[in-house]
């Protein structure tokens, strides 16, 4: 079996982080709203080369620098799932290694990993980590997985390793094209979507920390039907009023106005900050706000807002054209030492690679 050469992008959250976990609870509390939201992927994301070995091998050069591993694993779920749940990137990929094997009668992976997406920022690593082990699998052992087959087995890897995702990061198997997808209990629909015309994002890392385990596990806590207006709240800005902000996303971005995209941004961060942030020291994000607030901001981007489960992980802007995105870049590396990664939506987004179609 030749060796395999794979990309998975990160995914960025547009709008309506934190929905798709809010709406699966519609299966023990069918009251609650279903839950919607709009991602993309990023340009940034995990490149692998892959072949198959006797255990599972995995080393990783990170977007910082960091080496990791190599690490070996025998494939034997009892190995696997120790791994699993020793925490940290690795065990990401023991996770879905182990769903996969337990399906499967397949033999062992060597993944040589290089990353230009930051990890832990709220932009999917791990879920793209999980992805590119489910895709190596499939494709070394003639496993015929389908893109929906490997959201699905990269789902429940991540929720192997103790995650408490929801069902929304794994759409980076769909590669760079943005995807509305809307979550009713157990069933996920989704959307791809066509921009109406180019919108010149910027993906800030905060080099600030969060987290998100406990980020999820807070917010978890106000559902289904927990008292007090607090919880009330969450349930309200997850819910109802996501579905209707939402909705006015969709139409700017396919109508072609970053003007509208940018404002709705605004609109959904101090949603999130009233109704939701209250929930969780976490999300009190400093160094979030501190972007948002930056004079560079007001006068070269349309809006922006925190990224994926919030907290100082990312942010994103959408800048007023492409030299505009470039100024601010700069601007905000210089002056408040962050990391800037440009994000490109065109009305051409048909996949550019295999791996990257729908």
């Amino acid at each position: 079996m030749p060796e395999l050469e794979l990309f998975v992008p990160g995914r960025l959250c547009l709008f309506g982080e934190h929905s798709d976990w809010a709406g699966a609870w519609r299966t023990v509390a069918p009251q609650l709203s279903p839950g919607c939201c709009l991602v993309t992927g990023t340009d940034q994301g995990l490149r692998a080369h892959a072949d198959r070995a006797d255990a599972l091998e995995i080393e990783s050069v990170l977007a910082d620098g960091t080496r990791r591993g190599p690490v070996q694993i025998p494939l034997e779920l009892g190995a696997l799932d120790a791994a699993a749940r020793e925490g940290g990137f690795m065990s990401y990929a023991a996770g879905a290694a182990a769903c996969v094997r337990e399906r499967f009668e397949v033999g062992g992976l060597r993944l040589a990993l290089e990353a230009d997406l930051p990890m832990g920022k709220g932009l999917s690593s791990s879920a793209a980590l999980c992805v590119t082990v489910v895709r190596a699998f499939s494709r070394l052992y003639a496993l015929g997985l389908d893109r929906r087959d490997e959201m699905e087995l990269a789902y429940a890897g991540e929720r192997r390793a103790g995650s408490e995702c929801g069902r929304m990061d794994q759409v980076c198997a769909f590669g760079r094209r943005p995807v509305l997808m809307r979550f009713d209990g157990d069933a996920l629909s989704l959307e791809p979507l066509v921009p109406g015309r180019t919108f010149h994002l910027l993906v800030v890392d905060l080099r600030g920390t969060k987290d998100t385990r406990r980020i999820l596990r807070d917010l978890n806590a106000c559902f289904p039907d927990a008292p007090g207006a607090l919880a009330a709240g969450v349930r309200d800005a997850l819910g109802p009023q996501n579905v209707a902000l939402l909705e006015r996303a969709r139409a700017a971005l396919e109508t072609g106005a970053p003007e509208a995209l940018g404002a709705l941004m605004v609109e959904a961060q101090a949603l999130f900050d009233a109704r939701v942030a209250p929930a969780c020291r976490e999300l009190a994000a400093p160094r979030l706000h501190e972007v948002l607030a930056h004079r560079a901001v007001r006068e070269l981007a349309l809006g922006g807002k925190g990224v994926g489960s919030q907290g100082d992980g990312c942010a994103q802007l959408v800048a007023r054209d492409a030299e505009a995105r470039r100024r601010l870049a700069a601007a905000l590396e210089s002056e408040l030492g962050v990391a800037c990664h440009p994000l490109t939506l065109e009305p051409a987004c048909a996949a550019t690679s295999d791996e990257e179609s729908v």
